[in-house]
């Protein structure tokens, strides 16, 4: 019992991927002519993120064609924003499950793989439609209000963004690059509309932070749908009750800090601490 009593307990904390702190994710919606423009700022950059798409939509001269999407929006995420983009809150909820439906199967038509996000049409939503996400094989969805801060969020079906690139996007980015305790996991996480830059002749904005913030060692590039997965497969790691050894069930790679060392814990394996 002695040697049970007196065994040291460790500092185990959940990293990102390679070890790191800090993630950086964007979520742009509606597809217009604008986010070739913008897609091509983040290629630049290394940054990555979602674009949340109307496939109804299709024809407006002001988005982007379908047959471009597979191509432009390579390396990112194509998420759900409805079929045609209405208020959904005020809709009757056999129709918000269809515009959804719709949507989502018409985008994987196009990626050829399962899309699993969404960006509420108008930020419009209710207690209703988040309990109906999951059934329709959404796993998140973006809200329009904005928490200022960094914190990972509480649930993804109420996902709030760090701002929009219209909040001072400029002095969030310089703070969220100075953040340096590993002992917690930061977040940025920035929405808007690529049409807007024009609109508020504001694209230097955009432009800007993503030279600052792009292509640091200490920052993961991801989309939203990269940060979930990934999370929920930290959440499946199991741990023995000493803290020395960590089995991961998942088929990806999680990473940890155990008493300020990384670790990997590849998937399927079994790994000493």
């Amino acid at each position: 019992m002695a040697g049970i009593q007196n065994t040291k307990l460790k500092n185990i904390y959940t990293c990102f991927p390679g070890g790191r702190h800090k993630v950086l994710t964007m979520s742009y919606d509606d597809g217009k002519l604008e986010d070739r423009r913008l897609v091509e700022i983040f290629n630049q950059n290394g940054i990555r993120g979602t674009f949340n798409l109307n496939a109804g939509l299709e024809g407006d001269a002001r988005r982007i064609p379908m047959a471009e999407w597979p191509a432009l929006y390579k390396g990112h995420e194509i998420a759900c924003h409805t079929w045609t983009h209405p208020t959904i809150a005020r809709m009757p909820t056999d129709q918000v499950a269809r515009q959804i439906l719709q949507d989502r199967q018409a985008l994987e038509t196009v990626t050829g793989a399962p899309v699993r996000g969404l960006a509420y049409p108008n930020g419009s939503c209710s207690q209703q439609i988040i309990d109906l996400l999951p059934l329709l094989g959404i796993r998140y969805a973006r809200v329009v209000p904005t928490t200022g801060g960094f914190a990972m969020p509480d649930n993804w079906f109420a996902w709030q963004a760090t701002c929009h690139h219209n909040q001072n996007l400029l002095d969030r980015g310089r703070e969220f690059l100075a953040l340096y305790k590993t002992q917690y996991l930061y977040m940025m996480y920035v929405w808007g509309h690529s049409y807007q830059f024009p609109d508020d002749d504001n694209w230097q904005v955009i432009e800007e932070f993503c030279k600052m913030a792009g292509g640091r060692p200490d920052i993961w590039y991801a989309t939203n749908i990269e940060i979930v997965d990934y999370m929920e497969a930290a959440a499946r790691l199991q741990f023995t009750a000493a803290g020395d050894r960590a089995y991961n069930p998942s088929a990806c790679a999680v990473w940890l800090e155990v008493d300020g060392q990384k670790v990997e814990v590849p998937g399927g394996a079994l790994v000493v601490l």
